[in-house]
């Protein structure tokens, strides 16, 4: 089983022709209100994918659709706790060039105490997986406990903080970074190369599976004496969002189900290329299908080990 222990959030989408400026008022061109959370995201994506997943999480009262939404896509929901008070939320800008620009509220995704993780990692058995981000509060107990239960712990730490640093990363099996997450966990600057970028992170966690989405330039799988490098597929974005999640849950998925790392990378990178373009964030994740038909349409991407 993979448990994911993650946000859950409402995200408020505002389509603008840029991001606002200081001192700007700025009409959107449209709104949408959708579900949301990195969490939830990853969530959605790996059961999208075909992965079994049961969602550790805390949701408002007032937004128990949310429930209905995850569990028609074949989340687990049973341990998603429902409380007085507001949900985790997001107020999303998407600018022309498809990128986003995030203001998160925590909510209900930072009210976790010690006793309710105690009663989520008391689920799990040896050897099952135990996903990760960084939308939720007491993430070291919960990294020490699952690792202590021996789970197989897998990080996404996003968004990043300082705090990250702090967390016992040599507890995590995988790690998932894109380029800016990576340079602050290392103390680099962002624009320093990919592989003094994986040689600095091997440095650091050496026992640690390492997956770098670099976004429209591919992504570097490194562990030991394995490094990959995949390209990404060339298509236009309409909106990046959860592009990193659809990732994520899909290279999940397969993992899940025993498949090599270079599969999971291929079917992951498809996934994502499918996702930018379309708009939203849990909306835009693909169906297992559609990424299956663009596997067989696509032209295949070159792997290179190195």
């Amino acid at each position: 089983m993979l448990y994911n222990f993650g946000s859950i959030n409402i995200d408020h989408i505002y389509r603008v022709a840029h991001f606002v400026r200081p001192g700007e008022t700025l009409a959107s061109s449209s709104y949408r209100q959708v579900l949301g959370g990195k969490g939830a995201n990853q969530s959605l994506a790996v059961a999208r994918a075909g992965g079994n997943v049961c969602h550790w999480g805390q949701l408002g009262n007032a937004d128990r659709w949310v429930l209905e939404m995850l569990s028609a896509a074949g989340v687990d929901t049973t341990n998603v706790e429902l409380i007085d008070g507001p949900s985790g939320h997001a107020l999303i800008q998407v600018d022309d060039a498809g990128e986003n620009a995030i203001i998160l509220f925590p909510g209900a995704n930072h009210g976790f105490d010690a006793a309710r993780i105690e009663t989520l990692i008391d689920q799990a058995r040896p050897g099952d997986w135990l996903l990760l981000q960084n939308e939720c509060n007491r993430l070291a107990e919960v990294m020490t406990q699952a690792h202590e239960r021996g789970m197989v712990v897998a990080f996404n730490p996003a968004p990043m903080t300082a705090g990250v640093s702090e967390l016992p990363l040599e507890a995590c099996q995988l790690l998932f970074v894109n380029r800016g997450e990576a340079a602050a966990l290392v103390e680099l600057d962002e624009d320093t190369d990919r592989d003094v970028l994986l040689e600095a992170l091997e440095h650091r966690l050496p026992e640690v599976e390492l997956v770098l989405t670099l976004g429209s330039d591919g992504v570097c799988y490194q562990y030991r004496q394995q490094r990959l490098y995949l390209p990404a597929h060339r298509v236009a974005a309409l909106d990046t969002t959860a592009a990193g999640d659809t990732f994520i849950g899909y290279f999940m998925a397969a993992r899940q189900r025993g498949k090599e790392v270079e599969h999971c990378l291929r079917l992951a990178s498809t996934a994502s290329a499918l996702c930018v373009q379309r708009a939203g964030a849990a909306p835009s994740i693909p169906v297992a299908s559609d990424v299956e038909a663009a596997i067989r349409g696509w032209p295949e991407l070159v792997m290179t080990s190195y």
